[in-house]
């Protein structure tokens, strides 16, 4: 029986079934899939509609102008995705934003000449979620057992993080995962921030990130901000937080004062529901614990603010 040649349109699916053991099945991938770095070889079947460049505000008032005229974020080369002949394509329905979605697919999929191939779309919400996909995503391509042991791993990992003696009064964290609009992380992170012994501030697990006005940010008085823009890298966080966090009120709050304000790599580690969530919880841990001393294979992933 042969293989199934797979297609990802999503960069944490691409990290999925790398994990999986199957990376030489990829034959085509999104404009966004860049790890692990020799996927960038493989064909780009999408692209964006948002210019390079833009700031947080420009960014949300070009994809509202988007999605108010009725077109979508992303564009799909049909013709190159039918010619790469995938049996499986991976994608994604919870955020039109983030990436593409079935709906973006359908003119080349309703054009299919012969068999289709199958439609894997995930959408996690928690922890839980993610972790099923990989077993969804690992059915699709015919590795279940490795999927059920990458579940194990990541959660026995998860497990090792807390910290062996719960501080009193525990420290909270402010996760902050859009800049302005100011937007506060959900899903998945308050669990990774837990995981790391922390207090997650203004989010519970399993709810989508969600807008908030800088007074509640003000108010919950963080003891550690960890801004993670969707889709930034750490360079283009630094462009616009540290201006922000100049000016009042983020200026007087303590977290601010006292040097725990950080940037993470937003665009690799916390917003993709793959395999490096683990390694994302693993950075917040550090943060708290020992941000004077941080360890070797972090360099690069976050920088104090």
């Amino acid at each position: 029986m042969a293989l199934p040649r797979v297609v990802s349109l999503l960069p944490s699916a691409t990290e999925i079934a790398v994990e999986l053991g199957v990376g030489e099945r990829l034959v085509g991938r999104s404009h966004e899939c860049d790890f692990p770095p020799w996927v960038a070889r493989l064909p780009v079947c999408t692209s964006t509609k948002l210019e390079k460049g833009l700031d947080s505000r420009a960014i949300e008032d070009r994809v509202r102008a988007i999605v108010t005229a009725g077109l979508s974020v992303y564009d799909v080369d049909a013709d190159l995705l039918r010619s790469l002949e995938p049996d499986v394509i991976l994608t994604q329905s919870q955020c039109a934003i983030c990436a593409v979605t079935p709906a973006d697919l359908e003119d080349a999929l309703n054009a299919w000449v012969g068999t289709r191939p199958v439609l894997v779309s995930t959408a996690p919400d928690d922890l839980s979620d993610v972790f099923r996909d990989f077993a969804t995503v690992g059915a699709a391509i015919g590795e279940e057992q490795a999927a059920e042991a990458l579940i194990r791993r990541s959660m026995e990992g998860l497990a090792e993080l807390a910290a062996p003696v719960p501080q009193d009064p525990p420290v909270r964290m402010l996760a902050i995962e859009w800049i302005d609009p100011l937007m506060v992380a959900g899903n998945w992170v308050p669990e990774l921030i837990a995981a790391a012994g922390v207090e997650s501030l203004l989010a519970n697990p399993g709810v989508h990130s969600h807008a908030i006005d800088i007074e509640a940010a003000y108010s919950s008085d963080p003891d550690i901000i960890v801004m993670m823009p969707c889709g930034y890298r750490i360079e283009q966080t630094l462009a616009e937080a540290r201006p922000l966090l100049q000016r009042e009120p983020w200026r007087s709050m303590r977290a601010v004062r006292e040097g725990r304000a950080f940037a993470v790599d937003g665009h690799h580690l916390f917003n993709r529901p793959g395999p490096r969530l683990l390694q994302s919880a693993r950075l917040l841990a550090a943060l708290l614990r020992q941000p004077e001393n941080m360890p070797e294979w972090a360099s690069g992933l976050y920088e104090r603010i």
